[in-house]
C-alpha cells in the first residue's frame, strides 16, 4: 500500500511537466546555393578584326600549261556590321603563295583580295558568302606578270571568346587573259583563319 501511494505521489508531482504535451520541433529553412552564372561570348559581330591564315591553293589554266598547287599563307583585316540576324562587312587579305605552275620555274607569287561579305548571325557562329576583286602576281618565263580578276567564296567563323575567332574559308578566283598572255587562269583556295576582334 505504501508502494502504491509512493508511485501515485510521484506521478502527481510529475504531471505539470507533461501538461504542455509534446512540443513540435521547429525546422530551419533549407539554404540553396545559387547557380553559377555562365557568360557566353558575345554574339555581336560588329567591329574591326584582323588576323592570319594558312591554306592550300590549286591553279588551273585554259591551256593546261600553267597548272599547279601548293601552300599559301597571309594576313587579313576587315570591318563588320551586325544587324541582328544578318551581318555585312568588307575585308582585305593578302596571301604569299608557294605554287609552281606547270612544273617549271613559273610560279604564282601572291594574291590580294578586296571582298564584300554578307552572312547569317547564328550566335557564336557566322556563316557567310563573299564577292570581290582579286589581284595576282606571277612569274612566267622569267617575266613578272600581274592581273586583276574576280573572286567568290564562302566560309564560317566561330567565336571562341569575346575577342578571338577561328574559321575556314573556300574561295574561287578567275583571271581572264592573264596580263595579255591569252591564257585564262582559275584558282581555288582553302584556308584556316584566326582573328582578333577589336
Amino acid at each position: 500500500m505504501k508502494t502504491i501511494a509512493a508511485i501515485f505521489a510521484t506521478a502527481t508531482l510529475a504531471m505539470p511537466a507533461f501538461a504542455g504535451g509534446m512540443a513540435t520541433p521547429v525546422t530551419e529553412p533549407e539554404v540553396v546555393a545559387a547557380e553559377p552564372v555562365y557568360a557566353a561570348p558575345s554574339s555581336d559581330w560588329s567591329g574591326f578584326y584582323a588576323g592570319a591564315q594558312l591554306g592550300y591553293g590549286d591553279v588551273g589554266s585554259s591551256t593546261d600549261t600553267l597548272d599547279g598547287y601548293g601552300e599559301l599563307g597571309g594576313v587579313h583585316a576587315g570591318y563588320r556590321w551586325d544587324f541582328g540576324q544578318f551581318v555585312a562587312g568588307a575585308e582585305v587579305d593578302w596571301d604569299k603563295t608557294n605554287i609552281d605552275l606547270g612544273g617549271t620555274a613559273d610560279t604564282l607569287d601572291d594574291v590580294a583580295r578586296l571582298k564584300l561579305v554578307g552572312g547569317a548571325d547564328l550566335g557564336r557562329a557566322l556563316v557567310y558568302g563573299s564577292v570581290g576583286v582579286a589581284k595576282a602576281n606571277a612569274t612566267v618565263g622569267g617575266v613578272g606578270l600581274s592581273d586583276t580578276g574576280y573572286t567568290l567564296g564562302a566560309g564560317v567563323d566561330y567565336a571562341i571568346t569575346d575577342r578571338w575567332t577561328v574559321g575556314g574559308e573556300v574561295m574561287g578566283h578567275k583571271f581572264n587573259d592573264f596580263d595579255g598572255t591569252g591564257v585564262d587562269l582559275d584558282a581555288t583556295t582553302v584556308k584556316a583563319k584566326v582573328a582578333l576582334r577589336f
